[in-house]
């Protein structure tokens, strides 16, 4: 029996959003919970959207994070297809777009990100995508099987993971790729130039186009249909249909409105919590994507002279000098399924702190790795591999001073926790045996 005493609302219809309802059932709250989500569809994963589901490997249902029967079972009030307004810190109430009013105890905001759009002409013609929802990957799967049947081209700007993933996905159906990028190498702003190779040599392989130091400037098209993408060193590439993946952006505007403290877009944006996931008001918290989160324990002190979540290949930022870094935002999968239930937890009164080392995952063609930690270009000092590039079976390490930052596994399973536990404890490692497959990661921080 729900006690509609107490009201904890949850706006954003994501996997932060939808495991902190389950979490609060699970910890035995009883009051009511209120879900609103701005898409009609129930709370679904977004990796799939890059991965499974748009490869064609995966239905459609497999993304769901809950049967939809789950929700009434739990006792779970959704709001779908709904946005919220609005929020009155002072009443305690969410106001939403159809009119209506709900007051809320505790506020859970899990608005997410979007996807930063390309400011230049033709962005309006009918076959320029982005990818962040599951209508974006429904169309573009659709779009991806008509190239691959037509020997259509695909222009991809940005080589950041969504972009890799999609080019790889457009390979799978036999579509032509090219994908344009303002660094020199792919994944510039995740892993830095040295083993960016890789990753062109990888997608190379299977027939992907680079073009690299350039961006777009126009996409040409007649009738609304695309036609053409040109850059700014005067180049021009045969499109069909263009995919912008250039980063995204918090969804703050609620927030901001509210009067919220918000990070500065030099540490990435979003809403500023504190270790609890509580925002500058104590009866709201903020978890997955908009959260900004300090950083405590494996991040204290790390050095940062570039943004990693505020940056853009296709629309630089004005970068800080260095400086210490006091927060990070963090758009993985792995920070929505834990950070959820962290703030219904936080929500519930219970005393903790979030300090996660960030973790995410992508799969291309043959190639599977899992990323842990976090060490844009101008934080670490070397980059120390263990095992063999060249077969792409290796664990890749970003040290300063001897100690982790992140590590990268390629081929290679069962070592993220060791990889995390190296860089949770900030010991300074003989490199050699770092280096050496035949020393086990488990032993090197005792």
């Amino acid at each position: 029996m729900v006690d509609a005493h107490r009201t904890f609302v949850i706006v954003g219809g994501g996997l932060a959003g939808a495991k902190a309802a389950e979490t609060l059932r699970a910890e035995g709250f009883t009051g009511r919970v209120i879900l609103i989500g701005d898409e009609r569809d129930h709370p679904y994963e977004r990796p799939p959207l890059s991965k499974g589901y748009l490869t064609g490997k995966e239905e459609r249902d497999s993304v769901y994070v809950h049967e939809p029967a789950w929700y009434a079972q739990a006792q779970v009030e959704l709001h779908l297809g709904q946005t919220v307004t609005s929020i009155d810190r002072a009443g305690k109430y969410v106001y939403l777009g159809d009119g209506t009013s709900l007051r809320y105890d505790k506020l859970l905001l899990a608005t997410g990100a979007e996807p930063r759009r390309l400011d230049i002409p033709g962005t309006d013609l009918a076959g320029v995508h982005h990818l962040r929802r599951l209508a974006h990957a429904e169309r573009l799967r659709r779009v991806l099987t008509s190239l691959g049947r037509d020997n259509g081209h695909l222009v991809i700007a940005g080589a950041g993971w969504i972009g890799l993933e999609v080019a790889a996905a457009a390979r799978g159906y036999g579509a032509e790729v090219t994908v344009v990028e303002a660094e020199e190498t792919p994944l510039h702003g995740v892993i830095g130039p040295e083993l960016g190779q890789l990753f062109t040599d990888l997608h190379s392989e299977h027939g992907v186009r680079f073009h690299f130091g350039a961006r777009l400037t126009e996409i040409a098209g007649q009738d609304g249909v695309v036609l053409a993408a040109r850059t700014d060193d005067g180049e021009e590439h045969p499109a069909h249909d263009v995919l912008a993946a250039i980063g995204a952006a918090p969804r703050v505007s609620l927030a901001e409105a509210a009067g919220l403290e918000l990070a500065p877009r030099a540490f990435g944006g979003g809403i500023v919590v504190d270790g609890g996931l509580r925002t500058s008001d104590p009866d709201v918290f903020a978890a997955g994507d908009v959260a900004s989160l300090p950083l405590t324990g494996w991040g204290t002190a790390r050095q940062d002279p570039r943004s990693d979540s505020a940056r853009s290949s296709e629309q630089p930022d004005e970068q800080p000098a260095a400086h210490p870094r006091e927060r990070l935002r963090v758009e993985h999968w792995a920070n929505a399924l834990n950070g959820g239930p962290a703030a219904a937890r936080a929500m519930l009164g219970q005393d903790l702190t979030y300090d996660r080392v960030p973790y995410f995952f992508s799969d291309q063609y043959d190639l599977g790795l899992e990323y842990s930690g976090w060490a844009p270009p101008g934080s670490y000092d070397q980059v120390v591999v263990r095992g063999d590039t060249g077969k792409r079976e290796f664990v890749a390490f970003w040290l300063k001073d001897r100690r982790v930052l992140a590590g990268m596994n390629v081929n290679v399973w069962d070592v993220t926790e060791d990889i995390q536990r190296l860089i949770r404890s900030g010991a300074q490692l003989d490199l050699d045996a770092l280096a050496d497959p035949s020393v086990p990661l488990s032993t090197l921080a005792t």
